[in-house]
């Protein structure tokens, strides 16, 4: 299977492709919650970074 574009870590690409999602929204959903500064989205991105396979 062929995997998303990768752009900056891969995190966005990893979950849209774990998850089936459609890999722009979610790069969308991240930026909006990142720029409305709701939890902490950079935080939660960098955790995924860690945890994502090195393989992706």
């Amino acid at each position: 299977m062929m995997y998303p574009e990768k752009k900056i870590l891969g995190v966005c690409s990893w979950l849209s492709y774990k998850f089936d999602l459609n890999v722009v929204g979610l790069r969308i959903l991240f930026l909006v919650l990142l720029l409305l500064g709701v939890g902490s989205p950079l935080l939660v991105y960098l955790i995924l970074y860690l945890i994502k396979p090195n393989s992706f």
